[in-house]
């Protein structure tokens, strides 16, 4: 017969081997985590509807469904106080490789710019959340020619179809649209106001700075679409990410082409507990580096949505 001092020995063992299976999960899952957590993620329940004058219940914003072309897009909606109608804002998310499919309403923006009287229109793009379509791994691999701008195409589809959404949503002034992107979510902000005069602002957070040192079809399409934007444009990022170049070639195509056009390189941000596998300025964009550039969002925002002449 077992001792129950050899049982307890056991037992122990197999505590410890359990608890050193969670700490390795843990440490597998952490960079990719990063942006989920502060992106304000986590999984919400959405219904198909059009945001009223509330929120849903307990949240800051409401989770509707849209079309684009054959596809339904999920976004979420952020409503300031009052009645409005409201400038809006759209923000475009960036990549979240490995947990695409768990939801991101970016609290952290939505809640800054509905603070300052703005409704703010968050879509995820196809293969994002509980939108429809293939992920980005899934269509794009490891590419960085014509499958990733075609992919990046489709997207800003998605976008410029949410653009068409918000002209029923009776609180916004689609006459007062700004754009907004972080990454990936910069890119296609940049490729989506290529395509459409309805915007007064564009804002392009380090778009295309991790892929712009291994894409030359990335560099020339981004530098022809900046050339076609007819807003004034804030490019940021920060001296420590992959490429800040990034940004400021969108900002001097976009200058060239007689357009308003503010480049911004913050100094190096490291934020608290940076995951090994990206450069740490992108993260400037997170909620932790929110007080590094929010004021300049801000600053840009205020003159050109708060006017309400039309556009």
């Amino acid at each position: 017969m077992q001792c129950p001092h050899s049982r307890s020995i056991q037992w122990l063992a197999s505590a410890q081997l359990r608890a050193w299976l969670l700490v390795l999960s843990l440490m597998a899952v952490a960079p990719l985590a990063y942006a989920q957590k502060e992106a304000g993620g986590g999984l919400q329940q959405a219904a198909d509807k059009k945001p009223d004058a509330g929120q849903s219940p307990g949240k800051p914003y409401t989770t509707i469904f849209y079309p684009s072309g054959t596809l339904r897009i999920e976004a979420y909606v952020y409503k300031p106080e009052g009645e409005g109608p409201f400038p809006v804002v759209i923000y475009n998310h960036g990549s979240r490789a490995g947990r695409e499919r768990l939801e991101a309403p970016f609290l952290y923006v939505g809640t800054m710019l509905t603070a300052r009287g703005y409704a703010v229109f968050v879509p995820e793009r196809r293969g994002y959340g509980k939108s429809d379509g293939s992920t980005f791994g899934e269509e794009v691999g490891n590419d960085v020619s014509q499958k990733l701008i075609h992919r990046f195409y489709e997207e800003s589809s998605d976008v410029l179809a949410g653009l068409e959404y918000l002209k029923s949503v009776p609180f916004v002034d689609s006459k007062r649209i700004a754009i907004m992107g972080w990454s990936h979510g910069g890119i296609a902000t940049v490729l989506t106001a290529s395509q459409s005069d309805a915007f007064r602002a564009v804002i392009n957070q380090a778009g295309g700075a991790l892929t712009w040192n291994r894409s030359s079809d990335l560099r020339h399409t981004l530098t022809e679409a900046a050339r076609k934007i007819k807003a004034p444009v804030l490019c940021l990022d920060a001296e420590n990410d992959a490429n800040p170049e990034s940004v400021r070639k969108v900002c001097d195509s976009a200058r060239s082409a007689g357009v308003a056009a503010k480049t911004i390189i913050y100094p190096p941000f490291t934020p608290s507990n940076p995951p090994p596998n990206i450069a740490p300025g992108h993260l400037i964009f997170t909620a932790e580096g929110m007080p590094i550039w929010r004021g300049d969002v801000q600053a840009f925002l205020e003159p050109v949505l708060e006017n309400r002449q039309e556009h």
